[in-house]
């Protein structure tokens, strides 16, 4: 009865949403959010996290274990390149690319820019992240770091990424969109793979939500809807335990919309 009755009421609530461009999907296991929200509380570090980037939006924290990274690669050029020139300043090449833009924001030496979007193929328009490194002088073995934002094709690009190139990055900087999209069934079992397919090689060590966006509470479970996560690969990361306070003193609000701090589900679980 209870199938017959879901199979009546679909339709009619296709039919009402429509004009709204809308259409219902099935909503996700709270407890099956819960879990993934668990597997990415932030770990302690020993080595301290710092600021790479300006003040607001474009800056980012990383462990300072940057000695012996060879070169970053930033897909997604906005306006500002604080983030890429500091790693620049510090030795590191620096591989951008975005096929809506035609250069960085700033000049560098070391900046070698690409006209294309990252995502799950290659042509004219899109590289995957392997074939965008294969076709640079970093193509060997030696340690990399990821700062990607690039509005919600970051998905698509994890999950396409070989493992053993997602290995080479001790440090990824990843912009994640569309989180309250979590309830969502169809879309969480795509995320839910994508971070879990960087726990296998990483564990994030903060998270800092964009105060772009505003955030969704459903289920006893706070989630801002844009977050960026710092990933440190797991032969780097010595320390025990879980970091316990946020925002960190370093943090910075991307917009001038009311602050958001990290809900407390996302890092106040008991081990």
């Amino acid at each position: 009865m209870k199938h017959d009755m879901r199979q009546f009421l679909k339709p009619l609530l296709e039919k009402s949403i429509e004009p709204a461009n809308a259409f219902p999907c099935g909503m996700t296991n709270p407890l099956a959010v819960e879990a993934v929200i668990k597997l990415l509380r932030p770990h302690a570090t020993e080595k301290g996290l710092i600021r790479l980037g300006p003040l607001g939006d474009g800056g980012y924290l990383v462990p300072d274990d940057l000695d012996g990274i060879s070169a970053c690669f930033s897909p997604g050029v906005s306006n500002i390149s604080g983030f890429e020139k500091d790693c620049a300043q510090r030795g590191m090449q620096v591989y951008l690319a975005d096929r809506s833009v035609d250069g960085p924001a700033e000049e560098h030496s070391l900046f070698s820019f690409t006209k294309r979007y990252l995502g799950a193929l290659t042509n004219d328009d899109f590289m995957t992240m392997d074939s965008w490194v294969d076709a640079t002088a970093h193509n060997d073995s030696s340690d990399l770091l990821l700062q990607i934002d690039i509005e919600g094709y970051e998905y698509e690009v994890f999950l396409s990424m070989t493992d053993a190139l997602l290995r080479r990055f001790r440090i990824i900087v990843a912009e994640f969109h569309y989180l309250d999209q979590f309830w969502n069934r169809p879309f969480f079992a795509i995320a839910e793979k994508a971070f879990r397919k960087i726990l296998q090689t990483h564990k994030c060590v903060h998270i800092h939500p964009n105060n772009c966006c505003g955030q969704i509470s459903k289920r006893g479970l706070v989630i801002p809807r844009v977050m960026e996560f710092t990933f440190y690969r797991t032969d780097r990361l010595l320390a025990d335990g879980y970091q316990t306070q946020f925002p960190h003193p370093l943090d910075s609000d991307n917009t001038n919309n009311p602050s958001i701090s990290l809900p407390s589900c996302w890092y106040q679980y008991v081990t």
